[in-house]
């Protein structure tokens, strides 16, 4: 799988490097497993595709929202309280790739709210292997973006103003 394998390289290129940025690639490794066990991708596909159950959606929304919290409000912060105490500032490049980030944010919010709280009987499955596919590809591009901003958050912790 394409997401996996490019997180294997960006946990290799700055995975050690800070704090910060290792706890969002743990984070992401999660939302990345939860994701290939719900669609039965590698290393978790069976022989006969299973639907998922009403737990396992709840299970992977619950992580999907946590991942973009977690990435909007504790990462961010982790980040701003570094910079600050570096005298370092977000600069206009860093501010548009987390502006990009946050576009995906409501698209990924609809899908948890259409697949939690719901039984297998509310299930409209004829959508779900789409609307499955539709977030793969929106996490990956939000993960393309990320990796943008860690390796520009990198650069900023690894040099700050006046060193």
């Amino acid at each position: 799988m394409v997401m996996l394998s490019k997180f294997e390289q960006v946990q290799k290129q700055w995975g050690g490097t800070s704090d910060v940025i290792d706890h969002w690639l743990m984070s992401r490794q999660q939302l990345l497993i939860d994701y290939c066990k719900l669609a039965g991708l590698p290393p978790f596909e069976t022989k006969q595709r299973q639907l998922p159950t009403s737990d396992q959606l709840q299970l992977f929304s619950q992580q999907l929202v946590d991942y973009i919290s977690e990435g909007h409000f504790k990462i961010y912060d982790m980040v701003m309280a570094r910079w600050n105490a570096t005298g370092y500032s977000p600069t206009a490049e860093i501010s548009q790739v987390y502006a990009q980030i946050t576009q995906t944010t409501d698209p990924l919010l609809n899908f948890t709210e259409k697949y939690t709280e719901i039984s297998e009987d509310d299930l409209e499955w004829s959508e779900f292997d789409s609307d499955l596919s539709a977030i793969g590809e929106l996490v990956e591009i939000r993960f393309a973006l990320e990796d943008g901003l860690i390796e520009l958050i990198s650069e900023s912790l690894a040099c700050p103003p006046g060193a």
